[in-house]
């Protein structure tokens, strides 16, 4: 039987993909074969910035994909990074996964994707592999997202957050 393969993919901003990252090297440490997906900018950061570039006995593979901006473009416009992400990446994590599917035994098992990577998840659901939603806050954070609609239902903030 094959090790399993988990796809791992971190949304492209600040405090998303560092935490990403260790999550996909505690899997590594349970002997799960992971590929880490960043954008190609994000990519070449974390590759020229890993102390330990091969610590992981060959079961972390680090690629990258896209984001659909060209080299010049502004990726501190949060609006504008997130929609060509959204044009772009969906079909490049499809080809991907179709790639490593062709060898059987490397299949993708499971995408990890950030929670802010709604369309990561739908793909790996339109073929067929399994998929959770990472969200790489702290709990407290979680805890104050989900509690939001209860202060508005207890008229603690109205709907403005007010």
């Amino acid at each position: 039987m094959a090790k399993p393969h988990v796809i791992v993919i971190p949304y492209p901003a600040q405090g998303h993909v560092i935490p990403t990252l260790e999550l996909a090297q505690c899997l590594v440490t349970q002997g799960v074969k992971v590929t880490f997906i960043n954008t190609e900018v994000n990519h070449n950061l974390v590759t020229n910035n890993c102390v330990d570039k091969d610590g992981f006995g060959g079961l972390m593979q680090m690629v990258s994909l896209p984001d659909g901006l060209e080299p010049w473009d502004d990726r501190s416009d949060p609006c504008k990074l997130a929609l060509s992400i959204l044009q772009t990446m969906p079909l490049k994590l499809e080809e991907l996964i179709e790639r490593i599917n062709k060898e059987e035994s490397s299949r993708v098992s499971c995408v990890v994707a950030d929670d802010c990577l709604g369309w990561a998840i739908k793909v790996a659901k339109k073929m067929g592999v399994r998929r959770a939603a990472f969200r790489p806050a702290s709990v407290a954070t979680l805890a104050t997202i989900l509690s939001c609609q209860k202060l508005i239902d207890d008229g603690i903030i109205n709907k403005n957050g007010k």
